[in-house]
């Protein structure tokens, strides 16, 4: 087993198999609907969120992880034997960076074996950033350096998507510089990206069937002439929209690593049903 045991939040996605072979840590997000919360994909899993979705009057939120659990998930690696190095969503998107670095204070002398990294972005983009480092960590590599790895890896990175309304990301105040595509016509489907660590407006287009299509392109853009290409569907309750557009990336763009996933309680109450989008890794 590596040294460096690497921690990420529960909107990276990475499946089961990939969290165990690389002995990653997975921190769950918060739900909260009416008097209940919940801990991301442990206490509600994306099939019943969506389907109680469909039918309910009070509308959920999310909170970032909380420092007590940052803290006792640092704390219980370290006294481990470990090193860690903590990969999460994007700081313009959640707070749960601040509990990250609070959790790393509160440590005393052990904060130091504790490395943090913004990933700035979210899903399987922020993903394949901790299994790079992971992977790293496993070969030896040290905790300096799985933390160089993991910053050169978000430059190799990215998420584009299609919602099928901005209401939830408007709603819930994750909307970013897609504002301006607010009150346009019914029938368009917003491609949005993150940039910056900011959820960003690309285009509109007529109907989600070419809203994807241009997500392909524009996902070709980003890895053309650049090997290896990883690749990773999301989708919020559209799986097979999600399936169809993975098996076209991998055979487009050659992807050595194709991964299917789907979007967690937490962000499915920003994104909204319907989504679908492709995230992506290329160039190392």
């Amino acid at each position: 087993m590596g040294k460096v045991a690497v921690v990420t939040d529960s909107t990276a996605y990475i499946p089961p198999d990939l969290l165990q072979r690389y002995r990653i840590t997975v921190t769950p997000q918060i739900l909260i609907w009416g008097e209940e919360t919940f801990q991301d994909g442990v206490d509600i899993q994306p099939s019943e969120f969506y389907q109680r979705l469909r039918t309910a009057k009070i509308m959920p939120t999310t909170s970032q992880v909380s420092v007590v659990t940052m803290q006792n998930t640092f704390q219980r690696l370290v006294d481990e034997g470990h090193e860690v190095l903590g990969i999460f969503i994007s700081s313009k998107l959640s707070g749960t960076i601040q509990s990250a670095v609070q959790a790393r204070e509160a440590m005393g002398a052990a904060a130091e074996k504790v490395a943090i990294v913004d990933s700035l972005t979210t899903a399987m983009a922020m993903g394949f950033i901790a299994l790079t480092a992971a992977r790293a960590a496993q070969e030896g590599a040290s905790l300096q350096e799985c933390q160089k790895l993991a910053e050169a890896a978000r430059e190799h990175t990215g998420v584009y998507f299609v919602v099928d309304t901005l209401e939830f990301l408007h709603r819930g105040g994750r909307i970013g510089g897609a504002q301006r595509f607010l009150g346009t016509l019914l029938n368009m489907k917003p491609v949005l990206t993150l940039e910056g660590g900011r959820v960003e407006a690309v285009e509109r287009v007529r109907t989600k069937g070419k809203a994807i299509e241009r997500v392909l392109e524009l996902v070709g853009e980003k890895v053309k002439g650049k090997t290896p290409v990883r690749m990773a569907t999301l989708h919020a309750n559209a799986a097979e929209e999600a399936r169809q557009l993975l098996e076209r990336a991998t055979t487009m763009f050659q992807a050595e690593e194709s991964i299917f996933s789907e979007v967690s309680p937490v962000i499915g109450t920003h994104a909204g049903p319907g989504t679908v989008g492709l995230a992506y890794m290329a160039g190392m």
